[in-house]
């Protein structure tokens, strides 16, 4: 009966409050409402939303009418904040805080939070009274812990979209990977694979970073084992990776199976032969990946076709990630790219294997920033019909062709993909990635989201359009099945 009066009165006082916001607010209300003119069928608006926040925010500081007082403490004692709240727009906010106060026995509530959510605790209970705070990237992590505690769905939901708005954001030391961390623990499906995904699109970045050797090794191996890994080549990976096992000196399983995750056939054999004589890491392990090694220089010594006769080539150690050396591809800087069409040329070598290393591919690109597919664009039949010069309408597209056929490409097939540069926070990052065969009207959704006439789009740089194509050799396996 006590609880159930407390909550009577704690609802009336709130109700004064807000009955004392609008009569202070009423005569300017009247006078739009006696002057508008009729608004149709939804009448007119009037709306005091502005100076109910601030009344609501006064209310919090001053602690006028407080039923309810929040001790913070952290887990040492050594910092204890204490905030006057109301029992009402707690409830109201969070069904974790109805909880608890319909259970309480006294004015006091004693809440034992983490140093870092205790220091942005104020923060917190001012959104629950304004809807809106403002936050620094080393906040956003505790406020998210905060919000998902108190089931606080609308904080923790646009905490989620600040987060995944700035992961590009220089740091001194990083915070994608904690970041990634972090929603892994929480279960934040939507952070967490916006976390990875960034990472494995901007790896260089991430390998480059003191970020880099202090990640999980759980987090290391889901970016291993991934083959859409933009970065300039194996031989980089390799190289962070002996640097992480060097910092982190895992366990014997965890170093195996981490060094068994490089494509090594992806290293030319120069390189393979160096790395088995100066790295002290591939030295200790050798036992561990003597068969990849084997592996990769049959691979580098033989033709691909005869390779695939008796190996399994579509596994892992034979797949490309998505290199950014020239042998691979080509960056293209695309200068006002609504204008028309635009086509280039590049080479790339046949294939990975050192068999082929003196073989050169010749590439052919169109670029049509308008393309309509055939059955969508208009019919003239009258003979003699003037036809237009440009097809109104349309998407961009992009057809990849080679210059010649050759014998050489017997068992190989070439996957593209470009990818779509994109500037945020003052960092030129990875936008988006688009695999296909030969065009990009094979996925349907080539730059659909790219405002290319916006000069202030975040796609376009110096009124540029920055791609960098990759082409991939995949081999098919030759190998007979036996019955």
């Amino acid at each position: 009966m006590v609880k159930q009066a407390a909550r009577v009165h704690a609802g009336m006082l709130f109700l004064a409050v807000c009955l004392q916001m609008e009569a202070a607010a009423s005569a300017a209300g009247m006078a739009k409402a006696e002057g508008a003119q009729d608004g149709g069928s939804n009448g007119d608006t009037i709306s005091h939303s502005l100076v109910l926040v601030q009344r609501l925010e006064a209310l919090l500081i001053q602690g006028n009418g407080s039923d309810v007082s929040l001790r913070v403490e952290t887990p040492n004692a050594d910092e204890v904040k204490v905030i006057q709240a109301h029992a009402l727009v707690l409830s109201l906010q969070s069904p974790v805080f109805e909880e608890i106060l319909l259970s309480r026995n006294s004015s006091m509530l004693v809440l034992r939070e983490s140093s870092d959510c205790a220091s942005v605790f104020d923060k917190f209970i001012r959104y629950l009274y304004c809807g809106e705070l403002s936050l620094r990237l080393d906040q956003a992590t505790p406020l998210h812990k905060l919000a998902t505690k108190y089931q606080v769905l609308s904080l923790q939901q646009g905490i989620t979209q600040y987060m995944t708005q700035n992961l590009a954001r220089d740091t001194p030391s990083g915070h994608v990977a904690g970041w990634y961390e972090y929603a892994q623990q929480a279960g934040d499906v939507t952070l967490r694979d916006s976390c990875l995904q960034y990472m494995a699109w901007n790896l260089s970045s991430l390998l480059q970073s003191g970020e880099w050797v202090t990640i999980s090794s759980q987090l290391l191996m889901s970016l291993l084992q991934r083959s859409d890994l933009i970065l300039q080549s194996e031989m980089e990976l390799f190289s962070a990776l002996e640097a992480w096992i060097i910092q982190n000196d895992p366990d014997g399983l965890t170093a195996e199976n981490a060094l068994r995750a490089v494509r090594y056939a992806m290293i030319p054999p120069r390189e393979l032969f160096l790395l088995q004589t100066q790295s002290t890491i591939l030295a200790r392990y050798q036992e561990s990946v003597r068969d990849l090694l084997y592996m990769s220089y049959q691979f580098h010594s033989a033709s691909p076709l005869q390779m695939a006769k008796y190996f399994d080539v579509n596994c892992s150690l034979f797949v490309p990630r998505n290199y950014l050396s020239p042998v691979w591809g080509s960056p293209w800087i695309i200068n006002n790219p609504t204008r028309d069409d635009r086509s280039m040329s590049f080479q790339t070598q046949l294939g990975p294997s050192n068999h082929d290393a003196n073989k050169r591919v010749t590439w052919n690109v169109l670029f049509s920033p308008r393309w309509l597919p055939l059955s969508m664009r208009p019919m003239y039949t009258e003979t003699g019909a003037m036809q237009p010069t440009r097809v109104e309408g349309g998407r961009p597209r992009i057809i990849i062709t080679p210059a010649t056929s050759s014998t050489d490409f017997a068992g190989v097939s070439f996957q593209k993909t470009v990818l779509v540069m994109a500037q945020q926070q003052g960092k030129v990052v990875v936008k988006h990635v688009y695999n296909f065969h030969q065009s990009t009207e094979e996925n349907g959704d080539f730059l659909a989201e790219a405002d290319l006439y916006r000069r202030t789009s975040e796609y376009l740089m110096d009124s540029s359009l920055f791609l960098h194509i990759v082409v991939k050799p995949l081999y098919q396996t030759l190998i007979s099945t036996k019955n």
